[in-house]
């Protein structure tokens, strides 16, 4: 007993350093987002600022551009979210209930995909897209996304639609049911957590990539919100850190509340794939 509270403790410990190596930079920048000019650069530097300036804020959202971006980025990640989950559901199910040849191979080979960076393949795709004429494009980008998060979506779907007993699948094909009646009547229903946790994993990733968009976008107005705080920084109009900080933290709020509305899924979705086949 005394060695697992041991243990327990030693693990929190651990928690409690990996949770102040992530929060402490963000706390940092949300401190400088509410201070005044005068005291970004006050010697010693402090956590806490001495004084509060909302005006940050005020000035952000007063800007058309940063309000382009952020409609950019909302476009983007709903039309990459919704295209990824119609690829990767029926795929998951196809992976999880019918038996073909080399399928663990294949899935292997889906896997392979999700390991290669954006940056290694972001000259090819450059080149490939201006053959296709998609590049300045939010479709372009939007496909490229979408080809980026179905290996992990499918992976996850899979293993949420293998927690579901086959004998239910029996009993709605008695009933009469066909194989997409029983995907989208039966199993979706079932496999809610799992949905939700693509969603989330995807809406976050797609939302803060950087490298895909810096590539193929090169028109102010299609930019999305992580490329367009560095054009808003780079560009000259805000050379200050204040005002940089105060719009990336803007930029990160869509992605937290969508976390808090859909946590609960998380846990429930990551675990279920632990039945075996």
């Amino acid at each position: 007993m005394i060695r697992n509270k041991k243990g327990d403790i030693l693990i929190y410990i651990g928690y409690f350093i990996i949770f102040c190596f992530f929060l402490l930079p963000l706390l940092w920048i949300f401190s400088i987002s509410l201070r005044p000019l005068s005291e970004v650069f006050r010697y010693p530097p402090t956590l806490i600022p001495r004084k509060i300036d909302l005006n940050n804020y005020a000035k952000i959202l007063k800007d058309k551009n940063i309000v382009f971006y952020l409609y950019n980025s909302f476009k983007i990640t709903i039309f990459t979210v919704l295209g990824t989950l119609v690829v990767s559901i029926p795929g998951a199910f196809a992976f999880s209930r019918y038996r073909f040849k080399f399928k663990k191979v294949i899935l292997f080979s889906i896997l392979l995909f999700q390991m290669i960076s954006p940056l290694i393949i972001a000259i090819p795709l450059y080149n490939y897209f201006n053959k296709l004429q998609l590049l300045d494009t939010h479709l372009g980008v939007i496909l490229v996304y979408i080809a980026i998060q179905i290996p992990f979506t499918v992976w996850l779907l899979k293993g949420t639609i293998d927690s579901i007993p086959i004998s239910i699948d029996e009993a709605a094909k008695i009933d009469g049911c066909t194989d997409w009646q029983l995907l989208f009547k039966i199993i979706l229903p079932l496999v809610t957590p799992g949905i939700s946790t693509a969603v989330i994993f995807n809406a976050i990733s797609s939302w803060g990539q950087f490298i895909i968009p810096f590539i193929l976008l090169s028109t102010r107005k299609l930019f999305p919100i992580s490329l367009g705080i560095y054009n808003y920084q780079a560009g000259g109009e805000a050379i200050t850190i204040h005002l940089t900080a105060t719009a990336s933290i803007i930029a990160t709020l869509p992605t937290v509340i969508l976390f808090i509305l859909l946590q609960k899924f998380i846990v429930s979705a990551l675990t279920a794939g632990a039945v075996k086949e």
